[in-house]
């Protein structure tokens, strides 16, 4: 793929902050990730509500791909708390046993899931507040159940959007909380329910850890990263 060349009297960043500095240059990022992938969505298997929020908690320090496989055969039986208590913590931890922490995830599903019948009547309450105090879920879980779930925009900064949105030179906060609060801040606001999709993708496929894919990366020419010693 051709690199693009930056909008018109935007020079070349030279450094991160310069990226941060720089409107023009945020705004040429999520119009080049705009472009590329137009309507972004996790890529978690759900049905609803409930089980996106199981999802995401099980997603913990494991693949999405790993995921799906363990929900596929869970999904096709249980979607609401009810089904899920009904299902019980023995027969969960059977059916999730190939994911990371599968103990622990299967007593806070179904400790989570009576929490919902005792207190939401089997609804998933859609504000931060309540979805934190759920166990299991932290901030990062409600903040992809309210975005993925057009409710309020929010990032969830996982490891792949840490590591992109520093690289990118977007953010430098030294927790995930801290970079959430930037990116929130500097995002334009139509594009933000979006933004967490992109740059967790970018950083899923292009932008990885160990070898980023630079020669096919679609913002390569808007990246401080090229020829700039980086250790993020």
């Amino acid at each position: 793929m051709p690199k693009k060349t930056l909008p018109d009297a935007l020079p070349k960043p030279k450094t991160k902050a310069a990226v941060k500095a720089n409107p023009k240059l945020i705004r040429a990022l999520f119009e080049r990730f705009e472009e590329d992938k137009p309507d972004p969505r996790t890529e978690l298997n759900f049905v609803n509500p409930y089980t996106l929020l199981v999802a995401v908690a099980l997603s913990a320090q494991t693949t999405d791909v790993a995921v799906n496989k363990a929900t596929a055969p869970l999904f096709k039986a249980v979607t609401t708390p009810q089904q899920m208590l009904a299902l019980g913590e023995e027969k969960l931890a059977g059916t999730i046993r190939s994911i990371n922490l599968y103990p622990s995830k299967a007593r806070n599903v179904i400790r989570a899931a009576q929490i919902l019948v005792d207190k939401y009547n089997g609804e998933v309450p859609l504000t931060r507040e309540a979805l934190i105090e759920l166990p299991g879920v932290g901030n990062k879980t409600a903040s992809v159940v309210l975005n993925e779930l057009d409710v309020k925009p929010a990032i969830a900064v996982d490891t792949h959007v840490f590591r992109v949105s520093h690289r990118l030179g977007i953010a430098d906060g030294a927790t995930p909380d801290k970079v959430e609060a930037q990116l929130m801040a500097i995002i334009p606001k139509h594009w933000l329910t979006r933004a967490h999709h992109w740059l967790i993708l970018h950083g899923r496929y292009v932008c990885v850890a160990r070898k980023p894919k630079c020669t096919v990366c679609i913002v390569s020419d808007l990246c401080p990263r090229i020829g700039v010693t980086e250790s993020v």
